[in-house]
Formats: structure tokens, sequence, C-alpha cells
């Protein structure tokens, strides 16, 4: 994992995108936020090194994310599964978490392949051809993933304070809507914003950007 920073200052954020995001997808959570943003590449992403064997995992993953110390945390699919998992360890690590399109809490979800996910990116052409590049250095990825959870219990969560933002899609076959609710109920300050839209990141992009500033901002 390389991590890259953006401006500067306190409050410190981390963000951390999900699998198959492009540079400039990793960084959209980022944007507008105050303070210095610290956005990861993970392994076989972007600029970052192929992933050695056996990494995809949440728990490693997360080990990862733990190296950066930050004040809130913002993730993104498998991001967000991550820092669940570094939560469920660490419930005091962060003052705000905002977690973007949840795909799996205890619960497993249903297997999708490289190229599933391939058919269903949409977007500006080059988008869609630079997230369809980046797929295809992630066959270790797509064959470890499935069947794994964030935690394996719950309930856990229950020890983390922290105001928890959980946005989730309506419609989105990669993120489902159960796995946003459930999430967002496993924290005691978590707050669920459902946008009715398969791809709120493309439809709802200034809504989004908008309330993850009000929502870091107190």
């Amino acid at each position: 994992m390389i991590t890259h920073e953006h401006g500067s200052g306190s409050p410190v954020t981390l963000v951390a995108h999900g699998l198959g995001a492009t540079p400039g997808e990793a960084r959209i959570p980022a944007s507008g936020l105050p303070g210095t943003r610290v956005v990861v590449t993970l392994p076989s992403h972007g600029d970052a090194p192929d992933a050695p064997p056996g990494y995809w995992d949440y728990g490693r993953i997360a080990a990862d994310l733990a190296s950066v110390p930050a004040d809130h945390a913002v993730g993104v699919s498998l991001g967000a599964g991550a820092l669940v998992r570094l939560l469920s360890l660490e419930p005091d690590r962060f003052h705000r978490v905002a977690l973007l399109l949840p795909a799996v809490l205890d619960q497993p979800r249903q297997p999708i392949t490289l190229q599933q996910l391939s058919d269903l990116t949409v977007g500006p052409p080059i988008y869609v051809a630079e997230r369809r590049a980046a797929l295809t250095r992630l066959e270790a990825a797509a064959e470890q993933l499935p069947g794994q959870v964030a935690v394996a219990d719950a309930s856990v969560l229950a020890a983390v304070t922290a105001p928890v933002l959980v946005i989730g899609a309506v419609g989105d076959p990669l993120h489902p809507e159960d796995a946003a609710k459930a999430t967002a109920a496993a924290f005691p300050n978590g707050e669920l914003w459902l946008i009715d839209s398969p791809t709120p990141m493309i439809t709802h992009r200034a809504e989004v950007r908008h309330r993850l500033v009000s929502f870091f901002a107190g």
C-alpha cells in the first residue's frame, strides 16, 4: 500500500478506495474536505506494486490502513469493509467515519467475477477503459474475497461511539442496500443515507460531496 497526501494541516482524513478503483476515482471522496487528505492506493491498483500472495483479506487490509495516523476516515466498498474491521479492533480509532457503498458486513454476499465487475462499469468512456484495465490486475482478489465478511459478529461494533455515516445505493447489485442498512444499524451513532440510484457516485456526486463535507464538519 502507498499513500498520496493532498492539502495540509488538521484534521487528517484517511481515504480508502474500493476494488478496482482508478486513481482519480479513489480521490473523489476526499474532494472538498478540509485539512490533510491521505488517499491510500492498495496493492495492484494505480502506481502501487502488485499484491503479495494471500493479501486479499479484510484483516490484512485493515492492518495497512491502521498504519496511517488520522482523525477521520472515509472508505468505499472494499475500503469500507476494511475500516469496519479496523473499528472492530480499535473502536476509538477515529473521531468520525463515513462508509460509502459497503458491500458486506457479517454475512457473505454472492460471489462476483471480474467479468461481471467489468460489465457493470458505467461512466465516461475514458473512465470505463481505465477501470477495466485496472481490473486485469485483480484476479487474486476475485479469488480470495468471495465468502469473506468485514466482521464475524457485528455486535462488536457497539463499542464504537464515534458518529458513522453510511451511504448506500438502491439497485446496485455490487453493494446491496441491505448491507448498508445493517452496517448503519450496527453502530450506536450510525446514520444511514440511501440514495435512490444504482450509481450514486456518478448521478449524485455533488450531493455526496456536500454531505461528506457537512458530516466531517460536525
